[in-house]
């Protein structure tokens, strides 16, 4: 079973449903026992970087996610859910993340209209299991004002410009971050659900 965290962040059922199109068992839960229980985890999200934080910790799913993470279950962080996984955000001055990975989250500046919105390309700059099958430069749908700025160049799984470049996707072992929302992406959203799900059934 895959889990999709729900701490009130975002449009959960949406991501379930996509999962379910390709074939795959997904659960919305949102006690840390269901996340432990789960073969992988999916943490979406839109909204503001505090809040979900302040969520995450009242309901004990902070601690949940870095379990399930030190055990090496495949993991993917969407939207919201790749920014936590790092550090410090600056929205609202500094607000501390989870930390798994170094860096910051940083606003979306360079004279762009905010948010970001629309259909965009990422750009590969290494191989991933997530994007197999997937051409360099595809296009998804972004919804987004801040943007990850991670503190390990080995981290950046992929590019995406929009003033400027900013990473758009990270991977480090089975922990995968995307900024784009693969759920509202069409044919080639539905295949990165499609390779996260096989690679939680290879695990």
């Amino acid at each position: 079973m895959i889990a999709i965290i729900d701490y009130g962040m975002g449009n959960l059922r949406s991501v379930q449903k996509a999962f379910e199109k390709v074939g795959y068992r997904a659960e919305v839960v949102q006690e840390p026992a269901r996340v432990g229980q789960a073969r992988g985890i999916v943490l979406p999200g839109v909204g503001a970087f505090r809040d979900a934080m302040e969520n995450l910790k009242a309901a004990g799913l902070d601690r949940a996610v870095k379990e399930a993470l030190a055990a090496g279950k495949p993991f993917l962080g969407i939207c919201l859910g790749l920014q936590l996984l790092f550090e410090i955000s600056e929205e609202f001055g500094s607000t501390p993340g989870l930390g798994i990975f170094p860096g910051w989250v940083r606003r979306l500046r360079w004279g762009v209209k905010i948010p970001h919105m629309g259909w965009n390309s990422v750009y590969f700059q290494k191989e991933t299991p997530l994007t197999r099958g997937i051409s360099d430069g595809a296009q998804f749908y972004f919804v987004h004002s801040y943007y990850v700025d991670p503190g390990e160049q080995d981290l950046v799984a992929g590019v995406t410009t929009y003033g400027q470049p900013f990473t758009s996707m990270v991977n480090r072992g089975n922990v995968f971050g995307i900024q784009f929302h693969p759920e509202k992406s069409s044919t080639l959203g539905l295949k990165i659900l499609q390779n996260f799900g096989e690679l939680v059934a290879k695990c």
